[in-house]
This record gives C-alpha cells, structure tokens and sequence, in this order.
C-alpha cells in the first residue's frame, strides 16, 4: 500500500494491483450482489439482505455501490473476526485502526486486517464527495490514532446507508461449520462462518437472507479439520500442493527493501 501511495514510482514502473484495493475487482463483485437478488426473490422490488465477511472491505463496497444503484438491499451485514475495527466504526462512528503489533491471528486469517483498503472510498462517498474532510479524518488517524464521525454532520447519514455489523470468534467459527455440516451437508470455510454467524443475528422474518462464501474450505484445511474432524476436499490439481516446488525470495520488511527490488527486476 505505501508503494502504491508513490505515484511518481507506480508511473515510473507501471504499477497496478489485482487485489482488493483494485477498482476493476470491486466492479466485478458487483455482479454478484444481483445474481444474488435474482436467485432469492420472487418479485421486482422485494428487499432482501446479504451479509458478507470482511476484512478489507472490497466486497461488501461492492455490495453497498449495487445499492446506490438501485438494488433493494435491506441490510449490508457486515461480519468481523476478533479484528474488529469495522464492527467498531459502524457501532459507535469511532474509526481506530489498530497497529499491526495489535492484530489478533485468527483462524479466519484473510480478515486479520486493522487498516480496510476500500474504507476510504466509503468515507468518500459518506461525507458527501468532500476530499479536503477527507483528508483531515485521515489526519486524525495519523496524528491521534483514530478519527470519530460525531464530530462531523455526518454521523446520522452513516446510519441511512443500510450498514449492520457484527463480531465473530473462533468458538463461533467451529460452531458454525459443524453446524451448517450437519444441517445441510455443506462444508464452508472459517471467514463464510464469520458471515453466517453474524448474518443470523440480523435475520428478518419475510426478508431473504445471503450470506457470501469468500472462500474455499480447501484453503483453510486445519480449522475445517478442527471442527469436522476431517479435511475437506480439494478441487482438481491441488491434491498434491505441498510437493510443488516453492518460489521466493526473502528481503527486509520495509518499502524501501520493495521498492529497491522492483527496480532491480523491471527497470526503466
């Protein structure tokens, strides 16, 4: 991210990203959100609610962009595990990112994230396209730690923007899995049970209810195995992952460390 933030370097050596911080991947999941509405109700106009697991905020941002453009969305449930930052913010307006020395590694470990990627394009939207506000709550952050959306007018409209949240733990997760397995025979992930668990605590009678599978169990094979006591399936060709020869290479955790190592593979 903070090679990113160089804009001379990323137009020097044509840097892009493919995660979730990339626009084109937000737009993509978009879709999504309407496949979804048009697998679970039965008329133009019927409500219905999604909850989604999130750690960067990518996916549930694309959820809330289908919203504003017209798709009948409830509720945005909002899932965190132990990381809480985001179940924090849409609770109290209270955005307190935590340092990295502070974030909790967790059996759901692609949601052990403290500063959300997409949040500020949110935040954008949120205070009404205004970047010089902006820019001062991302001062806050720097210079305090955290910044509090009641200090501005925009408090009452976080809460017009059909955001709900809640916060899973690892207890929940093994509950959960075995749970779903044993109701219907489907084997989900640790981060899809941190979605199920809190969308659960918002259900609505008469309101459809999806909850987003992120991810497959297959990744998380240790924490499905805790809670099934077996390893779920893997899909075709990766049976034998681990026997792959592996490709790195170590550096100091540091940009410029990164930095220095783009330059010397892409050069000018």
């Amino acid at each position: 991210k903070a090679v990113s933030e160089d804009a001379e370097f990323k137009r020097r050596y044509r840097i892009g990203t493919v995660n979730s911080i990339n626009w084109a991947r937000v737009v993509a999941q978009v879709v999504y959100y309407f496949k979804a509405y048009f697998a679970v109700t039965e008329q133009d106009g019927q409500a219905f609610s999604v909850s989604v697991p999130s750690g960067n905020f990518g996916n549930i941002y694309a959820g809330y962009i289908a919203r504003q453009m017209g798709l009948p969305i409830r509720r945005l449930i909002l899932a965190c595990n132990e990381n809480n930052v985001l179940d924090e913010f849409f609770r109290t307006g209270v955005y307190r990112p935590r340092p990295s020395a502070q974030v909790y590694k967790t059996s759901s470990p692609s949601m052990d994230i403290s500063k959300a990627s997409n949040f500020e394009r949110f935040v954008f939207d949120l205070v009404e396209r205004d970047p010089a506000l902006v820019r001062k709550l991302w001062q806050d952050i720097r210079q305090q730690g955290y910044f509090d959306l009641n200090t501005t007018p925009y408090a009452a409209r976080l809460r017009q923007q059909g955001f709900v949240s809640g916060t899973s733990t690892h207890t929940h997760r093994m509950e959960l899995i075995r749970r779903v397995y044993q109701d219907y025979g489907v084997i989900v992930d640790t981060h899809t049970a941190d979605g199920i668990k809190v969308g659960l605590e918002y259900r609505e009678e008469g309101i459809p209810l999806v909850c987003a599978e992120t991810a497959l169990p297959a990744k998380f094979e240790d924490a499905v195995s805790e809670a099934l006591g077996r390893r779920p399936e893997r899909p075709p060709g990766y049976e034998n992952l681990e026997q792959l020869p592996q490709r790195f290479e170590l550096m100091d955790a540091s940009v410029d460390a990164i930095k220095a190592y783009i330059a010397a593979k892409v050069g000018d």
